[in-house]
């Protein structure tokens, strides 16, 4: 079974930067979407951005601008580079992969373990 690893989280001050990676274990759908999702202490979880096959990307409103996300299909990768980081962006960022046709259930596809992102100074 295919799993997912993040790595990069940590504490940073605001305005500084992080880059998280995951490495799936094998090999991900090239049709697949990959994305990154945060959930910060009392709140629900929410998609901070995703990647489509073709490299079409979408972001939450709020990290627009400030966060990059890409997918490397050769080496079975996707990173998220945070930038210009804020207090309110603190939280748990999980990564995920999952069937286009399954993206919106939560229930399917394929979660990491979670990689702690503090933004504090």
């Amino acid at each position: 079974q295919v799993q997912l690893v993040e790595s990069g989280g940590g504490l940073v001050q605001p305005g500084g930067s992080l880059r998280l990676s995951c490495a799936a274990s094998t090999s991900i759908g090239v049709t697949d979407i990959m994305g990154w999702y945060r959930q910060a202490p009392g709140k629900q979880r929410e998609l901070v951005a995703a990647v489509l096959s073709g490299s079409s990307t979408n972001y939450a409103d709020s990290v627009k601008g400030r966060f990059t996300i890409s997918r490397d299909n050769a080496k079975n990768t996707v990173s998220l580079q945070m930038d210009s980081l804020k207090p309110e962006d603190t939280g748990v960022y999980y990564c995920r992969a999952a069937a286009p046709h399954l993206w919106n259930r939560h229930e399917f596809g394929i979660w990491g373990q979670g990689a702690q992102v503090t933004v504090s100074s």
